[in-house]
């Protein structure tokens, strides 16, 4: 407090007195007072923010500037207007009407509506060794873009309540895309919720979930615990882990226990990506401490330059954390090892305890998967969240349970056949 006062002396533990110029000051910017003592509070001047007084405006005026020259000035008018239809609306009931069982924050929402849209158009970017998208591409890109942005919006937006939300944001959307003539094949998809459909970029048509892929080969050699048959959850997840990973966007995945999220990530982390991407698995638990967490993380990089960090040249680490919200709170209720990565994505990187030197790490992008808040399972800071594209996964509808057994039992049904 010494410091806040005016005549700046800051006074050290080993009884050192070191004094502020005139020209150097203080600022802080908390998340909130929780744990500010009066005395502290009292010698600051205090701004609060609203969040709903910034709005996502900046972030979408900022995302327009870096979107690929194909995306021209009429299509970047019908995406602003398409975002003042459907975003502003959508993030008002969101608020006002649904359960998120993990809680997040409006522009982080947003800002993971725009990544899906940077992965879904990454053809469109120019590229060195490639060749340019065809004229046929781009004229498709411009008839189809509210179907990409609706697609986007159903996955981004949408995905991060309940089961009952998706039922309720079906109803919303449908009868959305009806009042304001907004052109979308989604609504000649009567059968069934928004989320079972898949928009395909490739034909620029509505697909369900199950059809985007081959059907499923049974593999006899495979044990009862070994087998995973694709439903159109596990499908979407699948989906939307790979193309945000391969754009270097960072993805984490909630929802209760059983929605097989980690056995989901991991399938994926073996087959799902090229040698390009090497995965690495940490499992976090009460006891997990900030040390260890960057000991192990450090432990598999090699030096690239001075100070930086990662892997081997040609590779990327994809950073997979299952049970992310499980450490403790410490006194101020901050979770130490959170921290640490918060500092990774807030500064690209953190300091080795030995040599105090800052170490920037290169090349990671960062899966996770948590359980919502409860039962052992701590409340994270939307400071941390927010790096994230978050995907709400929920418990398995009927219907994909009926067809995993299915599967089950007529392929080993056909085993005992003659």
């Amino acid at each position: 407090n010494t410091v806040l006062d005016d005549n700046k002396k800051l006074c050290l533990t080993s009884g050192e007195i070191m004094g502020l110029t005139d020209t150097m000051t203080m600022m802080f910017e908390p998340e909130d007072l929780a744990v500010a003592s009066p005395a502290t509070v009292s010698r600051c001047g205090m701004i609060y923010m609203e969040p709903k007084s910034l709005g996502y405006d900046p972030l979408m005026i900022s995302w327009f500037a870096t979107l690929p020259k194909a995306v021209d000035a009429n299509m970047k008018t019908q995406l602003m207007i398409l975002f003042e239809t459907y975003v502003t609306a959508a993030l008002s009931n969101l608020r006002r009407n649904l359960a998120e069982p993990l809680p997040t924050v409006d522009n982080c929402l947003v800002v993971g509506l725009m990544n899906i849209l940077d992965c879904l158009l990454d053809e469109f970017v120019p590229k060195e060794g490639v060749e340019p998208a065809s004229k046929e591409r781009v004229d498709g890109l411009r008839a189809n873009l509210p179907d990409l942005f609706v697609f986007a919006l159903v996955w981004s937006v949408m995905i991060t309540s309940d089961a009952a939300g998706r039922r309720w944001w079906d109803s919303f959307l449908r009868t959305e895309l009806a009042q304001n003539g907004t052109t979308c094949g989604l609504l000649a998809k009567a059968e069934g919720l928004i989320f079972d459909y898949c928009f395909d970029i490739k034909e620029w048509a509505w697909v369900g979930w199950m059809d985007t892929q081959p059907p499923y080969q049974y593999d006899p050699s495979l044990t009862y615990s070994e087998l995973l048959i694709p439903t159109k959850d596990s499908i979407s997840y699948n989906f939307f882990l790979r193309l945000l990973v391969k754009g270097e966007k960072h993805v984490l995945m909630t929802g209760p226990t059983g929605t097989g999220k980690s056995v989901n990530i991991n399938e994926q982390l073996q087959s799902g990506f090229t040698d390009k991407y090497i995965p690495l698995c940490l499992t976090f638990s009460a006891q997990t401490s900030a040390n260890q967490t960057q000991d192990v993380i450090d432990s598999k990089c090699e030096k690239r330059r001075k100070g930086v960090f990662g892997p081997q040249a040609g590779t990327k680490f994809i950073l997979f954390i299952d049970d992310l919200n499980m450490p403790m709170k410490e006194e101020y209720g901050a979770q130490p090892p959170i921290e640490i990565l918060r500092q990774w994505f807030d500064s690209g990187g953190w300091y080795d305890r030995k040599e105090l030197t800052f170490r920037k790490l290169i090349d990671f992008t960062f899966v996770t998967a948590c359980g919502p808040p409860g039962g052992g399972r701590n409340h994270v800071s939307a400071r941390f969240y927010r790096h994230f594209n978050v995907i709400g996964c929920t418990q398995m509808q009927n219907s994909s349970m009926e067809l995993i057994f299915a599967t089950i039992f007529k392929n080993f049904v056909a085993k005992m056949a003659p």
